[in-house]
Parts: structure tokens; C-alpha cells; sequence
């Protein structure tokens, strides 16, 4: 899950299914928020769990759409299909990544790209998780 022009929390999953993700979508995001997917069917209790939902059409070639006129194609999932694209390039070099060792990888992946740090910065906001 990501926000926006901010946090991302990932979780790795056994199976994905609408009774495993619930409690997991409850504890990240605030009931009645607008929450944006693709139009796979684990999402679609979405408004019964109390969120707003809006949804893209991958499989009718929808990817983004305009719901307002403006011409700013507000609903879409680019954020977080841009996210997995950076996640897949970093993993790639790691070839043969075990289950076990998986969750350590997304766990800095993540802490990476919620730090919004490179270089120097990101050593000193590393070390300093890693001592408080």
C-alpha cells in the first residue's frame, strides 16, 4: 500500500484473499479513505469495510481516468505500479533471493523509500534506527 506523495507499507502474504487483507488494510489506512485499485476482486469490499473506492479497468485497457473534466487523470494506480517497478529493478541484481531472507530485503526496501534520503542522509537515518 502506498499514499501518495508518501508512506508505503509492504507485507508479504501467503495467499491474498479478501479474509487475509482486510485486517491488514483496517490497521494501515484510516476508515473513509479514498483508496484507488486496479479492478481485481479482492478489492471490492472496500466501500463495506468502510473506505471510498475508485477503481481502473486494466483488462478494458483502462489504466488512468479523468473523472472531473479538468483533464488531470486523477484516478489511477501509477503510484504504486511505479513503486513495484523500482522494487523489481532494486531486487534484480539480488538473483535467488530465499523466502526466509525475502521479508529482511522488502523490510529495507521499505524503510528506503519512507526515509525520502539518499546517500549520507540515509547512512545516519539507518544507524540511528538501527541504535534507538
Amino acid at each position: 500500500m502506498i499514499q501518495r506523495d508518501g508512506e508505503v507499507v509492504i507485507h508479504l502474504m501467503e495467499n491474498v484473499q479478501q479474509k487475509s487483507i482486510q485486517p491488514l488494510i483496517q490497521k494501515t489506512i484510516s476508515p473513509g479513505t479514498l483508496i484507488f485499485t486496479d479492478e481485481y476482486v479482492i478489492y471490492d469490499r472496500l466501500t463495506q469495510w468502510g473506505y471510498e473506492h475508485k477503481s481502473v479497468n486494466h483488462s478494458a485497457g483502462e489504466y488512468a481516468r479523468d473523472e472531473d473534466g479538468d483533464g488531470f487523470h486523477e484516478v489511477h494506480v501509477n503510484t504504486m505500479e511505479g513503486f513495484w517497478s523500482l522494487l523489481r529493478s532494486w531486487l534484480r541484481p539480488h538473483r535467488g533471493i530465499s523466502q526466509e531472507k525475502l521479508p529482511i530485503y522488502l523490510g529495507f526496501f521499505e524503510f528506503v523509500h519512507n526515509m525520502k534520503q539518499r546517500g549520507k542522509s540515509l547512512l545516519h537515518s539507518l544507524l540511528g534506527a538501527l541504535i534507538s
